[in-house]
């Protein structure tokens, strides 16, 4: 688990004069779950874009297994390995819960074989999509969308897989369950990386941590280190 899979280095990202990031070192080895933790605005998204090739970096690096990767489009990194689910799910509403997962296997359209192994695992994982694979994806409940927006991050064989607020609006039965998967996708072998809101919830499922705060990197640490930390507490898990 040694090998850096995501290194980004002084990463900054303006928009036009507001400077959204500032100075970001952080890096995601190989294998694991790391957690960024910030409020609502704090500049956990605006990471993740800049490492998905939606925003582009005002200065810094970001590496990409060992390689940079600063400049190149959101679907080369797709094909390199790095999947976003993005907050709020972003699903096609009109189109079944299958063509959606189809969609996200668009990269590996060339496989049929691969697509359907792809399709095996998300339905392994939410048995409910199975269920419910010829449903507008818009008529499901919260937690079955964000299943199938997990889904459908996964159906191109993620090397990094970035999840961001994936308990956002969920009941806390429906978080548990989605921690729950989100840990055992990494411990089948993916590495991830998760911007949450909840604390609590992210903290007892990651390896390690960086807090965000106003752009920057406030602290950073194992998880348990994080979790028991006062002002962490205070500020994220209301203890």
């Amino acid at each position: 688990m040694s090998q850096v899979k995501l290194q980004a280095s002084e990463l900054s990202v303006n928009y036009g004069p507001f400077t959204a990031l500032e100075g970001i070192n952080m890096n995601v080895k190989n294998g694991e779950l790391v957690v960024l933790l910030g409020a609502n605005g704090a500049g956990k998204s605006t990471i993740f874009r800049a490492i998905s090739g939606l925003n582009k970096p005002s200065s810094g690096e970001v590496h990409f297994l060992g390689k940079e990767i600063n400049g190149l489009s959101p679907d080369k990194l797709v094909k390199l390995g790095i999947v976003q689910c993005p907050e709020g799910r972003k699903l096609f509403p009109m189109m079944s819960v299958y063509e959606n997962l189809h969609m996200g296997g668009f990269v590996l359209r060339k496989s049929k074989k691969e697509i359907k192994e792809s399709l095996e695992y998300a339905y392994d994982l939410f048995p409910i999509l199975r269920d419910k694979k010829n449903q507008a994806a818009g008529s499901l409940s919260g937690g079955q969308q964000q299943m199938l927006a997990i889904g459908r991050a996964l159906m191109s064989k993620p090397k990094l897989l970035m999840l961001d607020e994936p308990s956002l609006g969920l009941a806390p039965l429906i978080v548990n369950q989605m921690f729950e998967v989100i840990q055992q996708i990494n411990q089948q072998g993916t590495t991830v990386l998760l911007a949450e809101q909840n604390a609590n919830a992210a903290l007892k499922i990651a390896d390690r941590g960086y807090v965000i705060e106003n752009g920057q990197i406030v602290l950073e640490g194992k998880s348990e280190e994080l979790f028991n930390n006062e002002e962490i507490r205070k500020a994220y898990i209301g203890a």
